[in-house]
Formats: C-alpha cells, sequence, structure tokens
C-alpha cells in the first residue's frame, strides 16, 4: 500500500525549484478543484538575533520521504483534496534561497487553506530534517556554525490541529 495517491508528489532535492512550474503542475488538466494554495519558505537573514549567512539542512533519505507522505496522508484524511505537490530543499542554501514548496489544490478554497497550513506546520516539528546555520559577526565576518533547535511557536502550532482531531 502506497502512503501517497497519484495526484501526489512528494521531493526532497538540493536543487531550487521553479515555483510557476510547480504551480501549473496543480492546475494542468485539474478542472475539479477551483482552489490552489501554496507557501514558499525561504532562508531569512537573521535568526535569534543573530545574522544569518547560510542555511544547511541535513536528512536520512528514504526516511524523510516516508515521514512526508505521512504528514500528507493525514492531510488527506481531513480534507477533500486534489493535488499535493511537496518540495523540501536540504544541503547548503544561502540567505533568499527557497527552503519548501507547499502546494496543494481543493473544490474549496478553506480545505486548500487548511491542508496547506497543517502540512507546513507538520513539516516544522516532525520532519526529520537537521539545521545548521553559520553565523555572521558584526564585521560580517564568520563567526560560528550552530545546530538550530526546535522553537516552541511550532510545537504550540500542533496543538490546533490536535485539537481538530
Amino acid at each position: 500500500m502506497t502512503l501517497q495517491p497519484p495526484a501526489d508528489s512528494i521531493l526532497v532535492q538540493s536543487d531550487d525549484f521553479d515555483v510557476a512550474s510547480e504551480y501549473q503542475q496543480l492546475c494542468t488538466n485539474n478542472p475539479d478543484d477551483g482552489a490552489v494554495v501554496f507557501f514558499v519558505g525561504r532562508v531569512r537573514d537573521l535568526n535569534d538575533g543573530d545574522q544569518v549567512q547560510q542555511l544547511e539542512l541535513q536528512h536520512y533519505p528514504g526516511m524523510t520521504e516516508k515521514a512526508l507522505g505521512s504528514i500528507v496522508a493525514d492531510a488527506r484524511q481531513r480534507w477533500q483534496l486534489g493535488r499535493v505537490r511537496l518540495i523540501h530543499r536540504v544541503g547548503p542554501m544561502n540567505v533568499e534561497d527557497q527552503i519548501v514548496f507547499v502546494g496543494v489544490s481543493s473544490p474549496h478554497r478553506g480545505n486548500a487553506f487548511d491542508a496547506a497550513a497543517f502540512i507546513m506546520d507538520f513539516l516544522k516539528s516532525r520532519a526529520p530534517f537537521w539545521k545548521k546555520e553559520r553565523i555572521l559577526d558584526g564585521q560580517g565576518q564568520t563567526q560560528s556554525e550552530r545546530w538550530v533547535e526546535a522553537r516552541d511557536s511550532d510545537q504550540q502550532a500542533l496543538q490546533r490541529w490536535q485539537a481538530d482531531s
């Protein structure tokens, strides 16, 4: 039994993605769905008050894809969805680079908005990715590297979905 229906595309990759192309994949030959919602996450220049030079994401191949498939399957159980496209990048990324694309189509906008938010919230907390930041000092020189810990706010975001189950 597969975790993802043919309408789903789940990718973990080092290469960048094209947002316009991903949007087209959600829409093309899809007359059933009147709503398309997508989210793109990017590398910020500041985190915890420090200037970020680079973000590196690591993962365990196979384990990560299985976890992402499970998150999408959970979203499908909650909402009527058409297509789901999920891309998460790994490897080193610079400030302003794209990290993640979550795209959802559905006959109705509420389902699309809720499912996209649900998928993103669970990605932040339950997907097996490890993040390392390269931090700059006040003169713009590389100062150190640090592993990024999970945020309390990400765990709190999950509570609204657990209350809905």
